[in-house]
């Protein structure tokens, strides 16, 4: 476990901070459209640095944490940025293209399309339970867009941060992407710079704050927040496989997730087996916690009380809470298990804030609809999974429910999809940066009009004679067809 003497300080430099920022602004100017060689070139950089530094990442990242299961990273972390560079550079030529688009009769023959325009310098500020995959997948979208970054890890995970910005250094030019690393003044000065475009994921809280701060130079934000994730289990479910997929989604980096299954909706009269089940499937993938390989810590002392906090409000309120090993997690021994609630309120701390591990309030509802209220009537989620078999009822949740994405009949696996959006809605954020969708995200997408030399609307204008009157309702009679 890590010592408070283990801790890397870092450097709290503004100075260096803004000096970073003028020079890439610089190279902006210099370089304002990176061709598509030099784009591949900047892609094929990054994968050279994963190459090279995945095992110090993936031990730096075990050793933040206590105990990072190895496994979880090389899925969850490299599996996920290597996904994102192979479709960016697979489909990066066709993504830069100028794009033509139709143009209206009343102003043809005329030209209309669209060019893809790189911002210029993009700030992005990562959290710490996914250090590598939140800071890497929004840079290769940032570098596939044509753009320069600077990057943010959390001061949470500062031996990951340490390895990052030798990385980066050893690879990149610093004009090119570059790494920052201190507290939170420093990416409370990153939000007040005028970048071009902000990636913030974390909290709503924060994002607010980010959101608040970029508004001051009218810098557009990508905000990747999180909220009260929902499962529904139908009754048309198939529920032993369901509850696999939701344990897995649940206890994955120890549900230190922001699309994790945040609390879980089932008929009420399966309350008590689907918290015994759940229970029972926690215990047979994980039969032990201390010196398992395959589980991860709590981030930090902080978070595992504040996570017990959680767990003895519902109690002292009048819920049932059973553990999948009982009295297992202390201070000094992070490694929390299952924890499942049942008998729950809205009153319940753990009902009214993002739980952010290991603990899963089940609640019973006694309708279709009913579930589908409970949901609606709550902050709009960055995820949702439902778990059924009736098409009806499916395409009821997806049509009437709000959330950021969706995964039918498993958890997670809408954002490996690269072909797919990745983002918020309301509270959960706003934007995206994942695939085609980032890339745009990322890029000015430049309206251009190309006239002609000959044109009848050079006809229309001063002075206003009756002849232009006439082709004036010509073209609303063309305008309305």
């Amino acid at each position: 476990m890590n010592k408070a003497s283990d801790i890397i300080p870092f450097s709290n430099d503004v100075d260096h901070l803004q000096r970073l920022f003028d020079d890439q602004k610089g190279a902006a100017r210099a370089t304002p459209f990176p061709s598509l060689e030099d784009r591949l070139a900047s892609l094929k950089k990054l994968e050279t640095l994963l190459d090279e530094y995945q095992d110090r990442f993936t031990h730096a990242i075990s050793d933040d944490f206590g105990q990072r299961s190895f496994f979880e990273t090389r899925l969850t972390e490299f599996l996920v940025v290597r996904l994102a560079l192979t479709h960016a550079r697979k489909h990066l030529k066709s993504w830069m293209k100028t794009r033509k688009v139709h143009t209206h009769l009343l102003f043809k023959p005329g030209k209309s399309s669209i060019l893809p325009q790189p911002l210029g310098v993009v700030g992005i500020i990562a959290p710490w339970n996914f250090p590598l995959q939140l800071i890497l997948c929004p840079l290769v979208t940032a570098l596939a867009a044509g753009n320069r970054a600077i990057l943010k890890p959390s001061e949470l995970t500062p031996r990951f941060a340490d390895a990052l910005n030798d990385a980066v250094t050893r690879h990149f030019e610093a004009d090119e992407v570059a790494v920052v690393r201190g507290e939170a003044d420093i990416a409370q000065a990153m939000t007040n710079l005028p970048f071009d475009h902000i990636v913030f994921t974390g909290s709503t809280a924060v994002g607010r704050k980010v959101a608040q701060a970029a508004a001051a130079n009218l810098t557009p934000v990508t905000l990747e927040l999180g909220g009260k994730s929902p499962a529904i289990l139908d009754a048309s479910a198939d529920v032993t496989r369901a509850l696999r997929r939701i344990i897995k989604g649940k206890l994955t980096n120890c549900g230190q997730i922001c699309i994790a299954p945040d609390y879980l909706l089932v008929p009420e009269d399966k309350v008590d087996t689907v918290a015994a089940q759940l229970l029972d499937i926690a215990r047979e993938m994980y039969p032990e916690w201390d010196g398992n390989p395959d589980a991860t810590a709590v981030i930090n002392p902080s978070h595992l009380a504040r996570l017990q906090g959680l767990v003895q409000d519902a109690k002292d309120k009048g819920a049932t809470v059973q553990t999948a090993q009982p009295d297992h997690a202390s201070a000094d021994n992070r490694m929390m298990p299952l924890t499942v609630i049942t008998g729950v309120t809205s009153g319940m701390a753990v009902m009214q804030d993002e739980i952010f591990g290991p603990v899963l309030p089940i609640i019973g509802v006694k309708s279709h609809d009913a579930a589908l209220a409970y949901v609606q009537d709550r902050a709009r989620p960055l995820a949702l999974y439902w778990f059924g078999s009736d098409a009806a009822r499916r395409q009821d949740v997806l049509t009437k429910v709000h959330a950021g994405g969706v995964t039918i009949n498993d958890t997670l696996l809408h954002i490996l999809q690269d072909n797919l959006p990745f983002g918020g809605v309301g509270d959960s954020g706003t934007g995206n940066y994942h695939g085609k969708a980032g890339f745009e995200r990322l890029s000015h997408m430049k309206a251009i009009y190309r006239q002609v030399k000959y044109t009848a609307t050079d006809l229309l204008g001063a002075p206003v004679t009756p002849f232009v009157k006439r082709m004036l309702k010509l073209t609303e009679a063309i305008g309305r067809r």
